[in-house]
């Protein structure tokens, strides 16, 4: 079976919440699963959630708690590099047959690293081997290598109001 490349963006809310739906999919059907979260570095009830299914989704995260600052810390540009390379080895080991990298798209646009590593990532992708990308603005480069866009939107939200993250439901 050949993989496919997916990319969901956009500014609405629920491309992390796509992203790990196809991961529970991908357990359910036997299949070894790498979720690498950019810019994201703190325990959230999907993780708790995905360690009940550590025998086969595997987790990293690659931030730290809070925002990243522009221009970007030294600590930032750090995680974000370390989250690079671990992603490459887990695409390109043989052992995973979906990998996702939440938030990744993010990352050339705050600088964490650029656009030319991001697409010779993409390109490593061995063509078994299916991918899943999130984040907002992807850039075209990107989309012109997906097989799958999803452009989440927003037409209304509870944010607007005031309500923040809820456990259970963003966190």
């Amino acid at each position: 079976m050949g993989g496919y490349m997916h990319v969901y963006t956009g500014d609405g809310k629920g491309k992390t919440t796509a992203a790990l739906g196809l991961a529970l999919r991908a357990a359910g059907a036997g299949w070894q699963v790498f979720i690498g979260q950019f810019l994201k570095g703190v325990a959230t009830s999907e993780l708790r959630a995905l360690a009940r299914l550590s025998d086969l989704i595997t987790v990293c995260q690659f931030g730290r708690s809070g925002w990243v600052p522009q221009p970007p810390s030294a600590e930032d540009i750090a995680a974000a590099r370390q989250g690079l390379a671990r992603s490459r080895q887990a695409i390109t080991s043989g052992q995973y047959q979906l990998v996702i990298l939440d938030e990744v798209i993010l990352c050339p646009v705050l600088r964490l690293f650029s656009l030319g590593e991001l697409l010779a990532l993409i390109d490593a992708r061995p063509e078994d081997v299916e991918l899943v990308l999130t984040g907002r603005y992807a850039h075209p480069a990107i989309l012109e290598r997906a097989d799958v866009v999803t452009e989440m939107r927003e037409l209304k939200h509870y944010y607007r109001q005031g309500v923040l993250a809820r456990t259970g439901i963003e966190i």
